[in-house]
């Protein structure tokens, strides 16, 4: 039942579990193709990235808890499209919830609870960043009402 799981901004206290959780997910993102390979120092990285962003206004990072243990976390922040309106937008960078968490509704209630906080701290459109193959997650925003409007390509320089 979704009703036993709580949504919660991230704690410093929970810091060594979301460096597991986002670790995961990049070493995810780098199965979708070679360019999103992680670095040796991955949980270095992820650990500042984490630190700083849990103690910055600036970030909105969730975690959903169940039994006093974190299963999920979802980063975002608000940037500012100087040159695009609406200028001010959410922007959805990391998001990852264990296996056997997901398919129960925790995913649309920690987006759903994001949106909440950006528009609250002034967005007015919400975006969503994954790896172009995750057509899972693309099947996940879609049905939440998002639509694909910019794309990245990339080539390794050598």
């Amino acid at each position: 039942m979704v009703d036993s799981f709580t949504i919660r901004r991230a704690r410093k206290d929970d810091l060594e579990r979301l460096v597991d959780l986002v670790s995961r997910l990049k070493r995810l993102n780098g199965e979708f193709d070679s360019l999103l390979t992680p670095t040796e120092d991955l949980e270095r990285e992820v650990s500042k990235y984490l630190e700083s962003a849990i103690s910055s206004d600036d970030y909105v990072v969730l975690v959903v808890e169940d039994g006093g243990k974190v299963e999920g976390v979802l980063i975002a922040k608000v940037v500012d499209r100087c040159f695009y309106k609406p200028r001010m937008v959410g922007q959805i960078s990391d998001f990852y919830i264990m296996p056997e968490y997901r398919r129960r509704g925790l995913g649309y209630r920690m987006v759903e609870e994001a949106e909440r906080i950006l528009r609250s701290k002034g967005a007015e459109m919400i975006f969503a960043e994954f790896p172009t193959k995750n057509v899972i997650a693309e099947g996940f925003y879609r049905n939440l009402g998002f639509r694909e409007i910019t794309g990245i390509f990339a080539k390794e320089v050598k």
